[in-house]
């Protein structure tokens, strides 16, 4: 007797026990896994990176975005992430003159400690013969985002007299495949320092184009916006593409909105560029040359980003001592990425 009501206390023990750690699984406090399955358990999943309504800027992991702070020694290392410097003959500018590669130079920045600049030089004395332009391209594969460029326009020369007509720009462009192309795409940014294109003075453009045609049949199709006055210095410059709009913003301010028909339709290459306006040059003898700076440029793709969430993309960034980054992916097959306007 005593040796079975041994035997049923045990059996009773083991069922209350079977039962108590059913009860613990079940409420989710089950005893503690594997090293292995504890690290599974933490590695980053697309829910756990999301952001929650309200999380600051910063704090977002954006899967498609292109960033470059140009902290580079010489244009190899410029051309190793993807950019192209041109050095190939024609438009824009002034006709005969060289795109010169030598141009492109890389320098510290005098007011940021450890910080690194691309600059831009272009020259001219007034002659086709002796006018050396600059221009820089990246790989044609930008589309519905937002881009975004810290530059240094300039009114006045680097050497020399000044008042010869100019463009500074940063833009994005598709090629244009024939005259008028329905398909062809530009956005852009463009400081004229001594004025052009029929006005005098500093004047700022933001312009969103359908199509043209180039000389000697010109015709173009576009919309623009306008503002007089020297703009001299850093600016941010932002575009936002999104939802059938672009949007133009100098420093926080949204300059114009472009939609419709101007809206672009083909996948495009983010450029910059230094030229000269054709029958442009001032009356003046000898040469002179002019710059152009960039701190930064920075796309993200599939957002359209306020001007304040950008400052705080890239100042993440660099907290992060991020130099470069580029998760935007090509096209399958990439696209021919030409630079030669």
């Amino acid at each position: 007797m005593k040796i079975t009501a041994m035997l049923s206390v045990i059996v009773l023990c083991v069922v209350l026990c079977v039962v108590a750690l059913f009860a613990l699984e079940s409420s989710g406090h089950a005893p503690a896994a594997s090293a292995a399955g504890v690290a599974a358990s933490r590695r980053p999943d697309s829910e756990s990176l999301a952001v929650a309504p309200g999380a600051a800027p910063s704090e977002k992991s954006a899967s498609q975005v292109l960033f470059d702070d140009f902290s580079y020694s010489d244009r190899k290392e410029l051309a190793a992430h993807g950019w192209i410097v041109r050095a190939a003959a024609g438009w824009p500018g002034v006709p005969g003159a060289t795109w010169w590669p030598e141009g492109v130079t890389f320098l510290k920045d005098e007011s940021l400690a450890r910080n690194r600049i691309l600059r831009m030089t272009s020259s001219t004395d007034g002659t086709g013969e002796h006018t050396r332009q600059t221009q820089i391209c990246h790989q044609r594969k930008f589309f519905e985002g937002t881009y975004a460029a810290r530059v240094r326009f300039t009114d006045d020369p680097a050497a020399g007299p000044g008042g010869d007509q100019l463009v500074e720009s940063f833009y994005t462009i598709s090629p244009l495949k024939a005259p008028m192309d329905a398909a062809y795409s530009e956005l852009d940014f463009e400081y004229l320092p001594n004025g052009g294109w029929g006005v005098a003075g500093p004047t700022l453009y933001e312009t969103t184009w359908y199509t043209f045609s180039p000389e000697p049949n010109w015709k173009k199709d576009n919309v623009f916006n306008m503002t007089k006055g020297s703009r001299a210095g850093w600016h941010t410059l932002v575009t936002q593409v999104a939802g059938g709009k672009v949007r133009y913003f100098v420093d926080g301010e949204q300059q114009v909105e472009h939609d419709g028909r101007f809206y672009p339709r083909s996948i495009m290459s983010i450029n910059f560029n230094l030229w000269f306006i054709k029958d442009g040059a001032a009356r003046a003898q000898g040469a002179r040359s002019y710059n152009e700076d960039i701190d930064w440029v920075f796309f993200e793709a599939k957002a359209a980003l306020t001007p304040e969430q950008v400052e705080a993309r890239v100042a993440a960034l660099r907290r992060q001592s991020v130099r470069f980054r580029d998760t935007v992916p090509a096209p399958v097959p990439a696209l021919v990425s030409p630079c030669n306007f």
